[in-house]
């Protein structure tokens, strides 16, 4: 199987990871990045487009593929100007999702969050709500969308917030099942493993909870 997939976001965590993985798999000859700074990654199979991520119909060309992993995302604390903030988490994926089905690329995989809603009074939460209802209204033949709760690991920069989260939810992560086992800490090792498990399954589901992404990741 000689597979092209498309990385949006490979520069962060989980799309990092994301990389690694991809390039040791066999199924995959051919992984494009597409971001704003380059991420130097040596490896024959990769092609880097240092792009303007807010520009798609400039790059439109280049972007062709198997499948699009989307892991673009900010946060509150880094991006406090709403306008950018919705710019980032609805305009790139939501673009992208429309360049997907316009150059014919079959599958379409991008993280969310817990709690995404587009009827939420919270703006993160209406903003990932709104960016999935967007991307779903595509109908690129396979949409997966990915709802992950707080997202464990190690990132290049420091959040205090979210690193005092991480410490709590390493304590209550055991107590943690049940119907409420969807609130777990989830690694992005895990998240990938997942993206790239459903990017090669017949599972026509659409949006996946936290607790179900960590299910697929372990079978």
């Amino acid at each position: 199987m000689n597979k092209t997939a498309i990385i949006l976001g490979a520069t962060g965590l989980t799309g990092s990871i994301l990389l690694e993985k991809l390039i040791k798999d066999d199924r995959y000859t051919s992984i494009k990045l597409f971001s704003r700074k380059k991420v130097f990654f040596k490896s024959k199979k990769v092609t880097e487009y240092q792009v303007d991520l807010q520009n798609f119909p400039s790059f439109s060309d280049d972007f062709t593929a198997d499948e699009v992993f989307c892991c673009i995302g900010t946060t509150a604390a880094k991006t406090k100007d709403k306008e950018t903030y919705h710019a980032i988490d609805f305009g790139i994926p939501v673009a992208a999702a429309k360049l997907s089905k316009q150059n014919g690329i079959s599958t379409f995989i991008v993280i969310s969050s817990m709690g995404a809603n587009s009827s939420s009074a919270v703006f993160y939460s209406k903003t990932k709500g709104e960016m999935e209802n967007a991307v779903l209204k595509e109908q690129i033949e396979k949409t997966h969308i990915l709802r992950p709760s707080l997202i464990g690991g190690n990132r290049n920069e420091f959040r205090f917030g979210e690193k005092i989260g991480k410490i709590a939810m390493g304590f209550l992560n055991p107590l943690l099942v049940g119907n409420i086992e969807k609130y777990k800490m989830i690694s992005p090792e895990k998240i990938a493993d997942c993206m790239i498990i459903l990017a090669n399954s017949s599972n026509n589901q659409q949006i996946f909870s936290s607790d179900e992404i960590q299910r697929i990741a372990n079978s």
